[in-house]
């Protein structure tokens, strides 16, 4: 039997939190289907196994109601008259990709590509990375959605292989061919969480212009790409976008951990752990850190109490679940929690939330 000790306080706080926020620390969210993706198949052939999962029926009515909702009419005509032309803006294999599915699916390549790219604007989010007090670094995240009715249906958890070994990890939406949530094993952990600084159309006109990157495609090319926790978050500051973001990145080495402010052209700000000077964890929802979180969407304060009261001695995965179940930080948008930690890749969780 254990002995209650240093840690059998800050437990209880955080029980007592959870309480408060009416969600039960033993309940058990299922996981969403985990599924292989073949990097060595053509790309568009690569999801084509996958999509034998679904409905696809239901597929293309969650593409149409994304489309008709986010999509303003006069963008959807002027990219399909012009998709050939974004074609060659776009990266592949990603271009190809998309066009594989949407030839099962019956849609044109303009309205998966615009899919794809409205994807990238509605994210609101919840990250955390922090350290024990052992070294170990731990990277959650909630992601959170409107369109929940069926993106909960639609979620899977992907292994990327190549050449016979997973090369990275990563959840996405059956049918969105970037990542918000991902893990490259024994290399570093990515989260994504929206900056909301523009107007989802001008992303549209600054990928078609500019070529740059969509936000979730940045982070599987990092995963695919970096070989360390230092060249990714290189990538991830400077790499061009589409729109403003938050890239949480996690390490598997003490210190390694930080939050990166973008904006489009480049880094806004670098926050990095700091456990020597007490900043063990960092936090980041949608706001910029340095400011204050605003009163209608305050995420930042109950996830910073929930650590506080939970302490860096007592942290671990399971641990750092439940810090992501104490509303708001949970919410009736939440589509699901991920918990990662790069340097035990095996321990990679995601659950499905707010399942009725």
């Amino acid at each position: 039997m254990q002995v209650a000790g240093s840690g059998a306080r800050p437990a209880l706080v955080l029980m007592l939190l959870l309480a408060r926020a009416g969600v039960s620390a033993a309940a058990a969210p299922p996981a969403p289907p985990l599924f292989n993706v073949s990097l060595d198949a053509a790309p568009e052939l690569r999801w084509l196994p996958v999509l034998q999962h679904f409905d696809l029926d239901f597929m293309r009515a969650a593409m149409a109601q994304v489309l008709g909702d986010t999509v303003p009419k006069w963008v959807h005509a002027v990219m399909r008259k012009a998709v050939g032309e974004l074609e060659g803006s776009l990266p592949q294999p990603y271009t190809d990709e998309i066009r594989g599915m949407c030839d099962v699916l019956n849609f044109s390549l303009a309205d998966c590509i615009l899919i794809n790219l409205a994807y990238d604007f509605t994210a609101f989010c919840t990250s955390i990375v922090a350290q024990d007090s052992r070294g170990h670094i731990y990277h959650g995240r909630n992601l959170d959605y409107p369109f929940g009715n069926f993106l909960r249906k639609l979620t899977v958890d992907v292994q990327f292989v190549k050449n016979g070994q997973i090369a990275f990890t990563g959840t996405t939406f059956i049918g969105y061919v970037g990542l918000w949530t991902g893990q490259s094993p024994h290399k570093f952990t990515v989260s994504g969480d929206e900056r909301d600084k523009g107007w989802w159309w001008e992303n549209v006109v600054a990928a078609f212009f500019q070529r740059h990157s969509p936000i979730s495609w940045l982070i599987r090319t990092t995963l695919s790409e970096s070989e360390t926790f230092e060249a990714a978050v290189y990538k991830l500051a400077n790499t061009p976008l589409i729109a403003d973001v938050y890239y949480i990145v996690g390490g598997t080495s003490p210190k390694e951990g930080v939050v990166i402010t973008r904006n489009r052209s480049g880094p806004a700000d670098i926050w990095p752990l700091d456990p020597l000077n007490g900043a063990w964890f960092r936090v980041e929802t949608n706001y910029d850190h340095w400011k204050p979180a605003p009163e209608k969407d305050d995420r930042r304060t109950p996830a910073v109490k929930a650590l506080n009261a939970t302490g860096q001695a007592n942290l671990s995965l399971e641990v750092l679940f439940q810090v992501l179940s104490v509303s708001p930080v949970y919410n009736n948008y939440t589509i699901y929690t991920t918990v990662m930690s790069a340097a035990d890749p095996e321990k990679y969780t995601t659950r499905i939330r707010n399942l009725d």
